[in-house]
């Protein structure tokens, strides 16, 4: 499903995503958190430096939210909060970032909530659309 306006920026900023590999390495990636989802983009060379100076991939790897369950294992170590974003599919991703400020996952989560919430208005907003034409719905005749 192709988008036809790009979706509005939220935040932009480094996360650290855990490797799927056997290693399990801590990458840094520079995260757009849009209201469809959530951006990956990998560093190209060093990737010292914050998210707009480094050398960053046009590619990116997308998790939208219609695909999201949930923001979920939230731990507090050493100054980073590790969190876990679970797909519908079961699967499980794991991120880290620096504890100042408001944290990625509260953000991610937020915007997550909004998305469904828009998603069931919608769907509540078509199926009584739907029913409007096809006569009364019962609820304004009497009892």
């Amino acid at each position: 499903m192709a988008m036809s306006l790009p979706a509005k920026v939220m935040r932009d900023g480094l996360l650290e995503k855990r490797s799927s590999g056997l290693l399990q390495l801590w990458k840094k990636k520079r995260c757009v958190l849009t209201e469809e989802g959530l951006r990956l983009h990998n560093c190209r060379g060093g990737g010292g430096g914050d998210a707009r100076s480094s050398a960053w991939s046009s590619r990116a790897k997308e998790l939208r939210f219609e695909r999201m369950a949930t923001v979920d294992c939230v731990e507090y170590k050493r100054g980073l909060v590790y969190f876990t974003v679970v797909m519908a599919t079961g699967k499980e991703i794991d991120f880290r970032c620096p504890q100042e400020g408001t944290a990625w996952n509260a953000e991610i989560a937020l915007a997550l909530v909004r998305y469904k919430n828009l998603q069931a208005v919608q769907t509540g907003r078509n199926r009584h659309l739907s029913t409007a034409h096809l006569g009364s719905t019962g609820e304004d005749e009497e009892l």
